[in-house]
């Protein structure tokens, strides 16, 4: 069964078509372990939705020649893991010919699923939508900040405070944007105190909730930076 509905493959092979400009490539990894089998029970894996986004991706990929897909095995290839700083997975780093800072971890379904093709569209084409205001502030970055976005697939907000961080990333070398999927990590989600969302964490101590308007998401990102 496709993930991908006939709809909503033709939206997207249209907007690839019109908004894709350079290659990307995604970065996926995943659990390629078969999964756990006991008579008379579900199939359980230690990664819930490992598959469905490799699917996901695969048919996403085949939509368009500038789309390439890369595949590793999280436990196999722990060393290229560790070069981007992973510690869970599913995990998916978009790249152009450099790592641009932008991750998503847990499944991009539902609304967010708008927030992986504006990624990936934002990447191919090498700029943002952010104000020169944004962009001039983001280059007095001298120490990195690390964003993670909570969300749920059925939180229309998620989305905005979402491209708000990956787009910061993309103009910033020093900047990593992760959404996370809250119900796929609840140890986080407990850690970091997730009632609502979306909630932004920055650099682990600050923290943002709600969709904001991007002066506001700056102020924070500035913030933890100590700018």
């Amino acid at each position: 069964m496709e993930m991908l509905n006939e709809e909503v493959r033709d939206f997207t092979r249209k907007q690839f078509e019109a908004e894709l400009v350079n290659p990307i490539e995604l970065v996926y990894f995943t659990e390629e372990k078969s999964p756990l089998i006991i008579p008379g029970q579900p199939v359980s894996s230690d990664c819930q939705y490992c598959q469905e986004i490799k699917q996901l991706l695969e048919e996403l990929s085949s939509l368009s020649d500038k789309i390439k897909l890369t595949v590793y095995d999280f436990k196999k290839d722990a060393a290229r893991a560790a070069k981007y700083q992973l510690d869970k997975i599913p995990a998916i780093i978009i790249k152009t010919d450099s790592d641009t800072g932008i991750r998503f971890f847990g499944i991009p379904a539902g609304y967010e699923y708008m927030s992986l093709l504006e990624a990936m569209v934002d990447a191919s084409r090498g700029q943002t939508e952010l104000s020169p205001a944004t962009r001039e502030a983001l280059k007095k970055l001298t120490r990195e900040v690390n964003i993670q976005i909570f969300v749920t697939p059925t939180c229309p907000y998620c989305p905005m405070a979402v491209r708000l961080a990956h787009q910061m990333a993309l103009e910033s070398p020093l900047i990593t944007a992760s959404m996370i999927e809250a119900a796929e990590f609840p140890e986080l989600t407990q850690k970091y105190d997730v009632m609502g969302v979306p909630k932004s964490i920055f650099n682990e101590t600050i923290t943002l909730e709600g969709a904001v308007p991007e002066e506001v998401y700056l102020e924070h990102v500035l913030k933890a930076a100590g700018v």
